[in-house]
């Protein structure tokens, strides 16, 4: 695992970005879909506090049943700057997923990847420490374009940055809004989409994404009493 760089400020932290993208694989597919682990990664934040708490949760692929989990809490060092993201969360991630007691497969973060303004979000950061498989599956758009894919589960439309794709918009439930899938660091697009579905059984939020997000609120609101 490389180890995480805290920048000065926002200038330093872009810097640190352009240097490591070009340590991201991307002509590697990936682990296929339902076999293996897959593991969720989320943060809480207590503002008040400047706390945060990650949590990662590892669950088999195929059934979806909970394998492992660890939280980890730590201080908030850097300022919330759009597309700096990582640099607020990753350290506290980072030992969440140190304290796992098992094989987190591939990693899906609640952010981007390649989706990105220079092409490195959190889940390509994240990815280049840990040298883990890693996809972006956020909630909300960010620096992009798209049409809106069809109203089934499983359409799909591209997401386009000055024309490149750079992930996919994707309905995971009929009629709900899509998420936003981008690579990471060693999967292809395909196969990130495909494990999206795979892991979206009845809701709009991958499964992964679902329980650590609980994991993280319980263990931040046990953290702040």
């Amino acid at each position: 695992m490389t180890a995480f760089q805290m920048p000065s400020d926002a200038a330093e932290a872009r810097a640190v970005q352009d240097a490591l993208r070009a340590r991201v694989i991307l002509d590697e597919p990936g682990p296929p879909p339902g076999r293996g682990h897959v593991t969720g990664v989320d943060v809480a934040y207590d503002d008040d506090r400047d706390l945060v708490v990650a949590a990662a949760v590892v669950l088999d692929a195929a059934t979806l049943e909970t394998v492992a989990e660890a939280t980890a809490t730590g201080r908030v060092t850097f300022p919330y700057v759009p597309g700096l993201l990582a640099f607020r969360e990753i350290p506290t991630v980072l030992a969440a997923l140190d304290k796992l007691t098992a094989d987190p497969g591939l990693v899906v973060c609640d952010g981007y990847g390649r989706a990105h303004p220079r092409r490195f979000g959190l889940a390509s950061h994240l990815g280049v420490l840990t040298g883990l498989p890693v996809i972006g599956v956020a909630k909300n758009p960010f620096t992009f374009t798209h049409e809106p894919p069809g109203p089934r589960r499983g359409d799909q439309s591209p997401l386009l940055d000055d024309g490149e794709e750079v992930g996919r918009a994707v309905r995971t439930k009929d009629a709900t809004k899509p998420v936003y899938v981008s690579v990471g660091h060693r999967t292809g697009l395909d196969n990130a989409v495909a494990h999206t579905l795979a892991l979206a059984r009845g809701f709009r939020q991958p499964e992964t994404t679902r329980r650590a997000d609980a994991l993280c609120r319980r263990a931040l609101r046990e953290a702040t009493g």
